[in-house]
């Protein structure tokens, strides 16, 4: 802590990027400000809400980087958060993504469905309401305009040739003109052109019922069905076509939420919801939202972005260069109060949830430590072996953190130095090769260590920590009562039963501690075990892998008749005649 207050009294009052750091010198946290003096001091003064306590409570070091302006701020921030992946900056782990449809920059385009937006010079148009409108808009096109369908060009002619939907470039010349006009078509039709290419198949199709060609007219009226039932659903929304996405936000609580309006040709077709923590200024982590939706979440820029007022429009506009209006009348600004509406009633609809599970993690977590007379475990690690009568023996570990399952983390481990049934000997292994590793590799050690079972496997995990690598971690034992359903826990020199209430949220999460380290324990031995059930003499045979032993477990149905085969007998299986004789040798020179 002397450090820290070295440090807080030589901070610029310049803009810049700091970094938190935990008691491992891994970073924990990364946030920008205007000044920097004010806004790192900020953390260490004053009181905080519990959730910017626990953030201040794992600093035990912290860095800062300054920039020339808040551009720089804005932009450094968000490359130092993907290089560092903290644990406290939770708005940038959302992996949602949109339907576009993109047409390639190949010689012979194709019309593409991605989630993926990439610098190929490709078109991309959207995002769709949902997948299945894009799916169903692609259809529509296809139908429409035979662009190229096949990725790679084949020697022949395709399906997609004789029914119509590809001009087949794979064996007859398409021209550049014929491409171009498709393409331009396609982008008309996407940009909102879809009345004038109604229109214009509804005039074709009136003409070829006058010629009589009803089959042709036929299929004219299908496509103009289609044209209604997927272009058609959405209401009109702006009088201009122009592309835009309206923000609003709200925020409460240390908690935000962002909500994104995406209007295209003048329609709402959809919005992005986002709620998530907040550690610094509300207008600072809303524009540093703003910088990540689009620079590293990938989401196509509109023309136009709707701000509200309080936001800096032009730091947004320098960064994304964009655009950017701060409507103070009319429908635009109703569209951005929309917005900031729609968060503010989504971010207090989340609260009862969040609260609920509050309830049943972090605050089980701290009012655990309370009942234990420890710092509240926001990193526990449980273990639990399982075996048959000593035959595989495997040993699980897991991890929760602020009460949650972190299933990165889990680890599997097979014994080693055990053999026979030896419970004790087997917890003592895994401790020892567990910690030693994470000692070695200065890894995070965990507040609290969980063992599945009594005093004896207690006393053996404390041997290891104690004796042999010096650690000083509270360890717990769970015990089960006759219906293997959680019963006590046991912690102490000598070990003794903590009383915690049997409906307490503490009690519930070391119940689903000790269920979720036996599943996984389960789960990973029943890999073992099925894996060693297809060991047999076939094994170590040169030329019998996994798929010609079950072919000869299949015919012969087990080793003692493959011992009573001839070679005639496995070439009949279809097994080659050197093979066969390396499997008589061996099946002869093994004891039955």
């Amino acid at each position: 802590m002397d450090t820290i207050r070295e440090k807080l009294a030589v901070l610029p009052d310049q803009p810049g990027c700091y970094l938190m750091k935990d008691q491992f010198g891994k970073v924990i946290y990364v946030g920008k400000a205007k000044v920097l003096k004010n806004r790192v001091r900020s953390y260490f003064t004053g009181s905080h809400d519990g959730k910017t306590q626990r953030l201040v409570a794992n600093i035990s070091d912290f860095e800062y980087i300054i920039t020339s302006s808040e551009l720089e701020a804005l932009l450094l921030e968000m490359n130092l958060i993907k290089k560092h992946d903290p644990k406290f900056n939770v708005m940038l782990k959302d992996d949602k993504t949109y339907p576009y449809l993109k047409i390639t920059a190949e010689k012979q385009p194709r019309l593409l469905y991605t989630r993926k937006i990439k610098k190929d010079k490709g078109k991309y148009f959207g995002p769709f309401v949902n997948a299945f409108a894009a799916q169903e808009t692609k259809k529509l096109l296809d139908r429409l305009y035979p662009l190229r369908k096949c990725d790679h060009m084949p020697n022949k002619v395709c399906l997609y040739y004789h029914i119509g939907q590809c001009l087949g470039p794979c064996v007859y010349d398409i021209t550049e003109e014929q491409n171009k006009k498709m393409v331009d078509e396609i982008v008309k039709f996407l940009n909102g052109g879809f009345p004038e290419v109604k229109e214009e198949l509804t005039e074709k199709m009136l003409a070829a019922s006058e010629d009589l060609n009803f089959e042709r007219a036929k299929e004219l009226r299908d496509q103009i069905q289609h044209i209604d039932a997927v272009m058609q659903k959405q209401k009109m929304m702006t009088a201009d076509m122009v592309d835009k996405d309206v923000f609003g936000f709200h925020y409460d609580k240390g908690w935000m939420c962002v909500q994104v309006f995406f209007i295209r040709q003048g329609k709402l077709i959809e919005r992005d919801v986002s709620l998530f923590p907040f550690y610094g200024e509300a207008i600072e982590d809303f524009l540093s939202f703003i910088g990540q939706f689009y620079l590293q979440k990938n989401h196509i820029l509109p023309r136009e972005l709707l701000l509200p007022p309080e936001a800096d429009g032009q730091l947004v506009k320098d960064l994304l260069g964009v655009k950017v209006i701060q409507p103070k009348r009319g429908q635009k600004k109703e569209f951005v109060e929309l917005a900031t509406k729609n968060a503010q009633l989504a971010l207090h609809e989340k609260f009862a949830l969040i609260e609920r599970d509050e309830e049943r993690t972090v605050k089980a977590v701290e009012n655990l430590g309370l009942q234990l007379n420890i710092p509240a475990p926001y990193r526990i690690e449980a273990f639990d072996n399982s075996n048959i009568h000593g035959t595989n023996p495997v040993s699980a570990m897991i991890v929760f953190e602020d009460g949650k399952p972190n299933k990165k983390e889990y680890r599997k481990y097979k014994i080693k130095t055990v053999t026979g049934p030896d419970d004790y000997a087997s917890m003592k292994e895994v401790v020892r090769r567990r910690y030693s590793r994470i000692l070695k590799e200065n890894g995070q050690l965990p507040d609290l260590i969980i063992i599945d079972g009594g005093k004896g496997q207690i006393a053996a995990a404390q041997d290891i920590l104690e004796n042999e690598l010096n650690l000083d971690i509270p360890i717990g034992g769970l015990a089960k009562d006759d219906k293997h359903r959680t019963s006590q826990l046991l912690m102490g020199d000598p070990p003794e039963i903590i009383p915690l209430l049997r409906n307490s949220q503490e009690f519930y999460l070391l119940q689903r501690i000790q269920d979720e380290v036996h599943r996984f324990a389960i789960s990973f031995h029943r890999q073992v075990r099925a894996k060693g059930m297809f060991q047999s003499s076939l094994d170590n045979i040169p030329g019998v892998g996994e798929k010609r032993k079950k072919l000869l477990l299949k015919k012969f149905g087990s080793i003692k008749k493959m011992r009573e085969a001839t070679l005639e007998d496995f070439q009949a299986a279809g097994i080659p005649l050197t093979v066969a004789e390396e499997i008589i040798q061996a099946l002869q020179n093994e004891p039955s």
